[in-house]
């Protein structure tokens, strides 16, 4: 089996046109300098033993890559969602795992609470998020309710005095065994359907809140997953996020967001994919030649190259899209469109990515601790999380059929 950190000396993959500006290419070489040396090591052990990594959040903090959309006032960065892509790209290429609990952290979380709270609630709890000292989730998928979240939700929040209780659970919860604060959602009228949604705050030390179990990946091990149990939680009425029974209109507001986000992880997946599929093709021998010299094996580096660059500007146009809008536009017209187009075609294009890249690796790329071998257990959850494929498909065609 190759050594894996012989391949470390080129930083990513072949630097391609890709229509960012000089501050844009800056912002991405560096957060993947930051992601090489500090993210990297520790891939195997979080793939290996489903570990997570208490000291690299605040690290992550200090370096400012959290808090990329929130203002300086708050801690942040005071940048925009196109220049999360770009970390985020940059995380997915050297540790998956944690680029993906990166972006539930500053994207479903830190800036859904930036978007839609008010400001006491901002600056009580933006800060701490921005800083990696408290951990960020988002609350929403139940166990009998994936694909319609919303419609079948059956976790409630009922009034009581100054305290909302809820009861109910969660699952498959990013971040959620670590989190220390997280963005839940509730119906607090059942009779209303998605009109009777609303969104709260909850910490993790409010009474009646504990993570049930802790989840077994395939994939993104160490990326910490968990289902969630609220019994008689009792939350603050202050901790309620916008208005009562209006919480669908926090959910749509970052939706797309988060398809949008899902595509550099994708991107970043790819790009390392690709350069460790060049760098075996040139070092592995058969038959008295290098690989990289049968054509077979030139055709399908081809294919990976060609993959990858229409990834990477679907991604970027998805990104810039949704770089423009506000609370008030998601989860209708074009951007609810193209995000989920945008999405649905990188994940499926990861896929192929990965076949490829695995199957130039031949034997070596079936053993569980090769790096492309951990690569390639990634692609499900991108087919599934934010929305199955079947589910991009669905929002594709009824915009087009709305249009």
């Amino acid at each position: 089996m190759p050594d894996d950190s012989a391949m470390l000396e080129k930083p990513s993959v072949l630097q391609a046109f890709s229509g960012l500006s000089n501050d844009e290419s800056d912002i991405l070489e560096q957060a993947d300098r930051f992601a090489q040396a500090e993210l990297y090591p520790l891939a195997q052990r979080m793939d290996d033993e489903e570990w997570w990594p208490t000291e690299i959040f605040p690290k992550i903090g200090a370096t400012g890559y959290f808090g990329v959309t929130a203002p300086e006032a708050y801690g942040g960065a005071g940048m925009d969602i196109f220049t999360s892509g770009l970390i985020l790209q940059a995380f997915g290429r050297w540790n998956h795992a944690l680029a993906l609990a990166w972006v539930a952290h500053d994207n479903l979380c830190l800036n859904n609470i930036l978007r839609n709270a008010n400001e006491e609630q901002i600056r009580k709890y933006l800060p701490g998020l921005c800083k990696g000292t408290s951990i960020g989730a988002l609350g929403l998928t139940e166990p009998g309710a994936g694909s319609d979240a919303l419609g079948s939700m059956r976790t409630t929040a009922r009034r009581e005095g100054g305290h909302y209780v809820l009861n109910g659970s969660k699952i498959y919860i990013t971040n959620g065994p670590v989190a220390d604060v997280l963005l839940v959602y509730a119906k607090t009228n059942k009779d209303a359907g998605a009109k009777g949604i609303s969104a709260f705050i909850v910490e993790k030390d409010f009474p009646g809140f504990k993570v049930a179990q802790k989840l077994t990946k395939m994939g993104f091990r160490g990326s910490q997953t968990a289902e969630l149990v609220f019994d008689e939680c009792r939350v603050p009425a202050e901790n309620l996020v916008g208005v009562e029974n209006n919480g669908v209109k926090v959910v749509m507001s970052g939706l797309d967001l988060e398809r949008a986000m899902i595509s550099p992880i994708c991107l970043g997946i790819a790009e390392r994919a690709l350069q460790l599929a060049l760098d075996y093709a040139r070092q592995r021998k058969q038959f008295g030649k290098t690989i990289a010299e049968f054509q077979m094996i030139q055709s399908k580096l081809a294919d990976l190259y060609v993959w990858v660059e229409s990834m990477r500007l679907f991604t970027y146009q998805t990104l810039r899209a949704a770089n423009v809008i506000d609370e008030n536009e998601g989860g209708r017209g074009d951007i609810h469109k193209i995000t989920a187009a945008g999405v649905m075609y990188v994940a499926e294009t990861l896929n192929k990515v990965l076949n490829d890249a695995v199957q130039v690796h031949g034997g070596t790329g079936y053993i569980w601790e090769s790096e492309i071998n951990r690569l390639y257990r990634s692609i499900k959850l991108l087919e599934i999380g934010a929305g199955t494929t079947e589910v991009r498909k669905m929002i594709i065609a009824g915009e087009l059929l709305r249009a």
